[in-house]
Formats: C-alpha cells, structure tokens, sequence
C-alpha cells in the first residue's frame, strides 16, 4: 500500500460486514476523489450517529427520541405487538403498508451455538410493559390500551422458533392474551428482512395462532 493513511482507512472500511478488501479500497478511493466538504459531511453524520441515536424506551427501535414516533403514534393500534429480531425486520414489516400496531424489538433470538440466551435479549422487557400495560389499563389509565395479541414476526428457523416457545412459555402468565406467529409465506430459513413486501404483508394479514 503507498499510504499509511489509505492504508488505515481501507482497514476500517474493510471491518464492515460484506465489505472485502477490494470493495473498501474502491470506497476509500472514492471519498478522495469527492469534495473535502462531502467527505466530513459524510464522517460528521456517523458521528453523530453514534453519538445522539437513541433506542426507544418502549420497543427498542432505534429512535431520535426517546420515544420513537411508532409508539408516539396515536393512530396506531397499541392493542396489538409484533416481536422481531432487529431494527431491519421493522423496516421490513412496515414498508409492506399492512400492518399498524406496535413493535418489540428484541436485539436478537435465542442461540446457545452462538451464546446467546434469554437474558441476551429484551425479552424481560416485553413481559413487564405487557404487565405495567395491564396493570395500567385495568387501573382506567387515560389513552391506555390493553395489548390484546402479541405476533411473533421471527425468521422460521430452529433459533427463531426456539425463540418463540420461550417467549410463549414467559407469556402464559397473561391467559387471555393471544399468541399469533406469521403465516409461513415466509420460506423456511430465510431472514425476515430479505423477504418481498407482498410476502411480507400476507403474512403478517394470514398470522396463525400459536
């Protein structure tokens, strides 16, 4: 390499996932041929990013705010909770236009291969905000809806449905809560986000209980 400093940057850009040696030094040399003000506009906005973004203190999607404008949404139907895996499932779910309740964003599923167990994950979390939501809808809460079902929007693979009965288990404590997952348009093995929004969307609409 004739730079230290392209060097040092190809190395970092070579750190991201999928991105191979000569993919990052095709990106570095490209910031070089931009605009000096491109290219700190371009490393300011990941700066800030890494800085300010917040996870919402409700369903852990990323978020400006504490609370992200999903759950600040009025209009949105709270009685019903989508479980997903990650950010890019909610993404996902909501460019298919057919689905307008609340999220849980569980920041992974269940994998002893890989050491990650349920305490790994937010799923504590979905049991005490359906708890505080009952407690507080059954104490006539103003503008509190109880959560009603709870869809489990995983990937159909032996982790997510791992996933699933775990959380199912934890969540026989509310008995009349009812427990759906996605139809399973979605093929055995793929990951949630690469699926197509038609797809998507009928599974979400055709959800079967659980």
């Amino acid at each position: 390499m004739p730079s230290t400093l392209l060097d040092n940057a190809v190395s970092q850009f070579s750190r991201l996932p999928g991105i191979g040696h000569k993919t990052a030094l095709r990106l570095v040399l490209h910031l070089l041929r931009q605009d000096t003000d491109d290219v700190v506009a371009f490393a300011d906005s990941l700066t800030t990013l890494k800085r300010e973004v917040k996870y919402c203190k409700v369903c852990h999607n990323i978020s400006d705010t504490e609370l992200c404008p999903i759950c600040a949404d009025r209009s949105r139907d709270a009685s019903l909770v989508c479980v997903v895996e990650n950010i890019q499932d909610v993404m996902a779910i909501e460019r298919t236009q057919q689905y307008r309740g609340l999220y849980h964003v569980l920041g992974g599923i269940i994998s002893p291969m890989d050491g990650i167990g349920p305490g790994d994950i937010e799923i504590e979390s979905l049991v005490r905000r359906i708890a505080d939501n009952r407690e507080a809808s059954s104490g006539g809460g103003e503008n509190t809806v109880p959560v009603r079902e709870v869809i489990f929007a995983l990937a159909s693979t032996m982790e997510g449905d791992t996933t699933n009965f775990y959380i199912s288990r934890r969540l026989q404590v509310f008995p009349d809560l009812r427990l759906s997952v996605i139809a399973r348009g979605i093929s055995v093995g793929d990951e949630l986000q690469y699926a197509d929004e038609v797809t998507l969307g009928r599974s979400i609409l055709n959800r079967t209980p659980l």
